[in-house]
């Protein structure tokens, strides 16, 4: 796979200029892509430091330049991915950072008909950093009263740093729940990090309000879903590998628990080796509910209605995408108060 930072694709770039660079409503109206604009949906599945833009990057920190940002997240596979994900979340030094991000992410969710996003933060992160966690949410949560959607929260533990380093995220995350945190997951390198070492933390967890969600079968098999869901996960992130497992697909369609899809982001880490070859659209056949989403918009060159129209090159009809936008605000953690006329 050749090196990829922010650079979009051919189609990216088109559903991006749709989506509020500047094209005259009149010039595309009529496409299904108006259409897809102005169904009311839910982000479910986008990480806020892989949501930064390079111009972003460099209103956050002026010294840096566009080609600095491009060496550094240039990556070949996933474990360069990380790397470059890490390098971007230590730019983030203030809260002030942070609140920006947040202030351009939800300006672009919005410009794409999104009405409700849960945005995962990387608490594990900022507190590997030393940072003060209180004051950044803080700083985020009085951003996201100001945002043109409604915004709730996924407070993230790092899975490769270990059991005992997620705990201090789920003790915040249980203080925060009145200030919109809904739900505690892991991401991160699922094979140092499985899923079942985090069993116990999960049932705090729970027994603390949080909703649970874990990254898993994305870089790893289908055991690694099965795992997820055996310490509580109530949704997955990615969980494409259940494709290779009959039983399992029948488990997740029969308990409803939806697979976070982000076709772009599998295809640029390497996990598949083409938009074409992705099972987004079997597992969607199988009854397996799916969700369309970003992960790292920015890291992964790509937005909310590209991955809507790449689905649609997988064969899903202007329906089941009308569908797919109608369940990510059904599989949501909390209810969501804006929907359409909302």
């Amino acid at each position: 796979m050749a090196a990829m930072g922010f650079a979009k694709s051919d189609a990216q770039q088109a559903a991006s200029q749709a989506t509020g660079a500047g094209l005259p409503e009149e010039t595309i109206r009529g496409q299904r892509l108006v259409r897809l604009l102005e169904i009311p949906k839910a982000e479910l599945h986008v990480h806020l430091e892989g949501s930064i833009e390079p111009e972003t990057l460099r209103e956050i920190d002026p010294s840096l330049s566009l080609a600095e940002i491009e060496a550094y997240t240039k990556y070949d596979d996933f474990a360069g991915f990380l790397r470059a994900y890490v390098w971007v979340n230590k730019r983030l030094e203030t809260p002030e950072h942070y609140a920006v991000a947040l202030r351009r992410l939800a300006s672009t969710l919005a410009a794409q008909g999104v009405v409700y996003a849960e945005i995962t933060l990387s608490a594990g992160v900022i507190l590997w950093k030393g940072q003060d966690l209180e004051a950044i949410y803080g700083a985020l949560w009085e951003e996201s009263q100001r945002a043109p959607i409604e915004i709730r929260w996924i407070l993230d533990a790092i899975r490769q740093f270990g059991a005992e380093a997620a705990r201090p995220v789920v003790e915040f995350a249980a203080r925060a729940r009145e200030r919109g945190v809904v739900a505690f997951g892991i991401g991160g390198d699922e094979v140092r990090g499985p899923a079942r070492e985090f069993a116990e933390v999960f049932r705090e967890a729970r027994e603390a309000g949080l909703r649970l969600t874990c990254h898993a079968g994305e870089t790893a098999g289908p055991e690694s879903v099965r795992e997820a869901l055996a310490i509580g996960a109530e949704r997955i992130g990615h969980g494409i590998a259940a494709i290779e497992d009959e039983a399992l697909m029948v488990e997740l369609r029969e308990r409803a628990i939806p697979l976070e899809v982000c076709v772009t982001s599998n295809v640029r880490t390497g996990v598949v080796a083409t938009a074409a070859a992705h099972p987004l659209r079997r597992l969607y056949e199988a009854g397996v509910p799916v969700l369309i989403n970003t992960d790292d918009p920015a890291l992964f060159g790509c937005t909310l209605m590209g991955e809507y129209e790449l689905a649609a090159t997988l064969g899903f009809s202007e329906t089941e995408l009308e569908e797919l936008a109608e369940a990510s605000l059904r599989h949501a953690f909390a209810e969501p108060s804006r929907r359409a006329g909302g």
